[in-house]
């Protein structure tokens, strides 16, 4: 086992969907891999992910040791790159450091791709239900009468996703950074207290009945939903109100992994007109046809937030920021590199999502047209560091990882 490195060097993630083949079709929509299609595909490989640097990961100051993961939403590629009237400071990194220009959601909607994001597995669902041992949902996406409308689950997925309970005991990031001395903490903007299991929040009493306003949303917590990290009283503690952050990343204890969840007026999300207006920001109020302003909130959180952690301790070390978006805004499921596959080999794909990386070592400017998603970030992340693959990272190496953009 390693031990504890040294000194924190941080990498701060925004994510967005990529492919592990390295190829995309015509009009952007990336062929899948049939063989990383299955959501029943949740071992985890004793072997580590191949490697197109050779890198171990973790244990000289050369090599990134603090990672800040940021996940923003529901945007695609086009509404973000490029728009400098709605989202100036990201096209400003856009401009200075890394970025992916061919990045997808691993399918639809928000949650599988927050649990692909951290166990290399969507986990077979296609809903943002809460989490729970005896929590079953339907799926809420590719059937009729959907925002991805067409009828494209197999019977056989649709049974599989109805029947399977929210609370997956695969293996997952926090258990591979805890085995390797790594540490680590998720940062969740809105929740009420530290390991909180709420599924939204504020909640507000009217007319004797519950009113949740939904800044807080569970479904963009994936470590609620792992039975190993709810079941530890320990792994409970390191989830904790976005409150905590400015304190915790201006000091000099700065865990290896930092999770962020923006609420939803902060990470482009949006709220109804009314949940908006009640929770007094009206600008966060969902797309008519363009959410100009909720946009715009989100673009000033990630320049508050980049700009506490470039002027951190941690920066002065070997740090990067990753800045991703989980899925686009429900135009499209193009997808790559392990969606799954439905109905006559449909692609059920999360569609083009923006992503950037910057790093505090010899940052450079540099654009990946490579597919990637969700996967082939996690595989990244596993190869700085030496560990293990999971499920859909697994084989995973050279142009399907996203290591270019962490290197100088």
């Amino acid at each position: 086992m390693r031990t504890s490195l040294p000194f924190p060097i941080v990498s701060v993630l925004v994510l967005a969907c990529s492919s592990n083949n390295g190829s995309s079709g015509a009009g952007g929509h990336a062929a899948s891999s049939t063989s990383a299609s299955s959501s029943s595909n949740v071992s985890s490989s004793v072997s580590t992910v191949s490697s197109g640097t050779g890198g171990t990961g973790g244990g000289t100051s050369s090599q990134i040791q603090t990672i800040f993961y940021v996940m923003m939403e529901n945007h695609g590629t086009a509404e973000i790159f490029g728009n400098t009237a709605d989202a100036p400071y990201v096209n400003q990194l856009v401009a200075q450091y890394g970025s992916a220009t061919n990045y997808f959601g691993v399918t639809h909607p928000s949650l599988p791709n927050y649990l692909a994001a951290i166990s290399g597995d969507f986990q077979g669902i296609w809903d943002d239900c809460q989490a729970g041992q005896a929590v079953t949902c339907a799926p809420e996406e590719f059937i009729a009468g959907t925002e991805t409308p067409a009828q494209l689950l197999t019977d056989g997925q649709k049974t599989s996703a109805t029947a399977k309970a929210h609370w997956f005991d695969g293996p997952n990031l926090v258990d591979q950074l805890e085995t390797k001395h790594l540490t680590w903490k998720a940062y969740m903007q809105g929740i009420p207290a530290v390991g909180d299991i709420s599924e939204y929040a504020p909640v507000d009493m009217v007319d004797g009945g519950s009113v949740p306003r939904k800044l807080y949303a569970q479904k963009h917590n994936p470590f609620m939903y792992f039975s190993d990290i709810r079941s530890s009283p320990d792994r409970m503690k390191l989830i904790v109100p976005f409150t905590q952050f400015a304190a915790d990343v201006a000091s000099t204890s700065v865990p290896n992994f930092v999770w962020i969840s923006p609420d939803q007026c902060h990470d482009m999300h949006g709220l109804s007109p009314v949940n908006a207006a009640a929770v007094g920001l009206p600008g966060c109020a969902g797309k008519s046809p363009m959410d100009h302003s909720v946009i715009t909130l989100g673009d000033d959180f990630l320049k508050d937030t980049v700009q506490k952690i470039m002027a951190s301790p941690a920066w002065k070390g070997n740090a990067a920021i990753v800045i991703a978006w989980d899925e686009d805004d429900y135009s499209g499921y193009a997808g790559c590199c392990g969606s799954p596959l439905g109905v006559g080999g449909a692609v059920l794909g999360g569609a083009g999502a923006p992503a950037l990386v910057i790093t505090s070592k010899n940052p450079k400017h540099q654009s990946l047209a490579t597919a990637f998603n969700h996967y082939s970030l996690l595989g990244t992340i596993q190869q700085l560091w030496g560990l293990p693959c999971l499920a859909n990272t697994c084989g995973l190496a050279g142009d399907n990882l996203m290591t270019k953009l962490f290197t100088p």
